[in-house]
């Protein structure tokens, strides 16, 4: 009969294996799709039947609509959709317990419950039973489990506390799994995540008490992911990993991503997942070790200590043999992990002096406009200045608890001396600017990016989420130019440059001091003039082509005007007479 199996069992060809697909995938396929991917590129690359693409791609308007009533990412069915104050009330509590699981904080039953109870108290007004009453029971909370997709996560039956005497005893555990291996402080890397609030001000300026009474979204609560690290030596700093909730900012436009000083990637939560941490790991952690080390001469031989986050794979050590991955013991992160013993304090430090120095520089603004027009990319250039700021030594001295035989200073160790000057610098600028801010303040600022989010926090959060979805659907899509060297604009700023240190050499009484900056810059500048003078030549040989190609045509050349002996201009822009080539500065 037709469809009937063989009597033997075995199937007639070669059976797909059936996936789950969550909403993640499906939305990544949509996106595909529209991006221009064919149907049968995708099924190949996800290594999916054509059919389940097709039926995706055919259910990509429910797709779009479930995930923008905020359903888990992870979930694997689009279920009838919900409406009113408990289900506003999950959608809260479900990016509250995903930022808690992220920075390994123990959850109970009764602390969940807490915060469903007083989530919901908070919404309840906007609906039509302002008296409707939750009681948050074990029922509610299964079935919640269940819609979230929590059903993998522990949940205590009371909230565990760091564990000070354990921790005590872990480095030398430690120190044991150091020494079997033969690892040098070189070869022993640690990373952690770390929440930026990028264009959040401190509580007391002026700046965030107006947002604080405007209605709608607030900037300051516009949060990033930075996954930063470094080895115990602290001669080696990673390049930071950035995770923010926009794929495409539209300050990005005319920028190459792969060009930032940042790794960047995007989910809906600017949080670092299972997935971007095994990219990371594989694709930018292993490749920059082992460069490192050829580069010291030292040994391929890498020990990665992390905490035990959901989002560190606990498989991560089978990917390469040549790197260990050892997972810091529950409840004991807080104490150990080097990288939250001071490095993010130092590195917020400076990021938060390096946007007030900007404000105090951007002449002709108010510090309200500077801060409004302040963007994302912007911020990210910012980050990396940060980052680069922190130095060995403090990088070194954070290791005191876990590995306290690789420390060589305890200078730089939590905040130090070095913070405390940041600080004081910090309410200096902040007086240029007429803000209130003391030293206070700044701690304040600095805790504030790790703390737990407030109802106020989650309620913000989602109405970020829902103002880019509205704003990405209503902008009509623009063609961006990519940024691009043009010859005219490349002569103009040679001939700045110029002018500009023609007037520090009439200034400057130490001719010696002068020709050694100038030298300086002009060996800075030297791969832009070899861009502008290849443009220059590049440009001038297509006219003259073109000019050729006209005076050969027989039909065009009785009619041509003596005008056009002259060499036609493509682009305006784009083409400089021979002289206009500007002069190298004086050496």
């Amino acid at each position: 009969m037709p469809g009937k199996q063989p009597s033997d069992g075995k199937s007639a060809g070669p059976v797909r294996k059936r996936k789950k697909i969550d909403l993640e995938q499906k939305m990544k396929i949509v996106k595909k799709y529209e991006g221009g991917q064919s149907l049968s590129s995708i099924a190949r690359e996800l290594d999916l039947a054509t059919s389940t693409v097709k039926s995706i791609l055919n259910d990509s308007a429910r797709i779009k609509e479930h995930v923008k009533g905020s359903a888990p990412l992870k979930s694997t069915v689009i279920t009838k959709q919900r409406s009113g104050a408990i289900y506003e009330m999950e959608k809260l509590l479900t990016i509250w317990m995903d930022d808690q699981i992220q920075k390994c904080v123990p959850l109970s039953l009764m602390i969940i419950q807490a915060k469903a109870k007083s989530i919901f108290e908070d919404v309840k007004g906007k609906y039509s039973d302002p008296n409707a009453k939750f009681v948050a029971s074990h029922g509610w909370f299964n079935r919640f489990k269940q819609r979230a997709n929590f059903h993998n996560v522990n949940v205590s039956g009371e909230a565990a506390s760091a564990d000070t005497k354990a921790a005590e005893k872990y480095p030398d555990v430690l120190r044991k799994l150091i020494e079997e291996g033969g690892y040098t402080a070189q070869q022993i890397f640690n990373v952690d995540e770390t929440g930026l609030f990028w264009k959040k001000m401190p509580d007391r300026t002026y700046i965030s008490k107006e947002e604080k009474t405007m209605p709608g979204f607030k900037a300051a609560k516009d949060r990033l992911t930075l996954l930063l690290g470094a080895n115990a030596a602290g001669d080696c700093k990673l390049k930071p990993l950035l995770v923010y909730h926009s794929e495409n900012p539209r300050a990005f436009k005319g920028i190459s991503k792969a060009t930032l000083p940042v790794h960047f990637r995007s989910n809906g939560k600017a949080w670092i997942t299972t997935a971007l941490f095994e990219d990371w790991f594989i694709n930018l952690f292993i490749p920059e070790v082992e460069k490192f080390c050829r580069e010291n001469d030292i040994p391929f031989k890498i020990m990665l200590i992390v905490d035990n986050a959901p989002g560190h794979p606990a498989h991560l050590d089978d990917f390469h043999p040549n790197v260990k991955v050892v997972f810091l013991p529950p409840n004991k992160t807080s104490i150990l992990q080097p990288m939250d013993q001071g490095v993010f304090a130092n590195f917020k430090a400076y990021y938060l002096r390096r946007t007030f120095a900007q404000a105090v520089e951007a002449t002709g603004k108010t510090l309200r406009d500077f801060w409004n027009s302040y963007n994302i990319y912007q911020a990210i250039i910012n980050i990396a200045k940060a980052w680069a700021e922190v130095t060995q030594v403090c990088l070194n001295a954070v290791w005191k608890k876990a590995c306290p035989q690789f420390v060589h200073s305890f200078k730089g160790f939590e905040k130090d001396k070095t913070y405390e000057e940041v600080a004081d610098e910090i309410v200096k600028l902040a007086e240029q600017l007429e803000l209130e801010v003391d030293v206070g303040d700044v701690d304040e600022f600095i805790e504030s990016h790790g703390a737990e989010l407030s109802n106020e926090d989650l309620m913000e959060l989602e109405a970020a989420k829902v103002k880019e979805q509205t704003e990405a659907e209503d902008e009509v899509e623009e063609v961006e130019e990519p940024r691009h060297f043009n010859t005219k604009e490349m002569a103009l700023a040679f001939r700045e440059i110029d002018s500009a240190m023609a007037r520090f050499e009439k200034m400057d009484p130490n001719s010696s001091r002068f020709l050694k900056v100038n030298r300086g810059i002009d060996e800075t500048l030297a791969c832009y003039r070899q861009i502008y003078e290849e443009k220059k030549k590049a440009t001038i040989q297509s006219s003259l082509d073109k000019f050729v190609r006209k005076v050969e045509r027989p039909a065009m050349s009785t009619s041509l005007p003596p005008s056009t002996s002259k060499a036609p201009s493509d682009d305006p822009d784009d083409v400089m007479p021979v002289s206009s080539s500007p002069s190298s500065s004086t050496n």
